[in-house]
């Protein structure tokens, strides 16, 4: 069985433009977050391939 890591949890980042433009593809990144200091939904600029620029990634449930 894996060793729990405490507080951090694993959480996937999901483009908020793309969905509005209509632009086939998803582009999503994969990140850790401290549950205990992040609590509400985390919010990164990260680059996006499909739109080849960099957006804003909101945290998905």
């Amino acid at each position: 069985m894996a060793k729990k890591k405490g507080n951090r949890v694993q959480v996937i980042l999901e483009c908020t433009e793309q969905k509005k433009t209509g632009v086939p593809g998803i582009s999503r990144y994969h990140t850790t977050k401290n549950r205990r200091n992040t609590t509400g939904r985390l919010e990164l600029k990260k680059y996006n391939p499909y739109l080849k620029r960099h957006t804003i990634h909101r945290e998905v449930k």
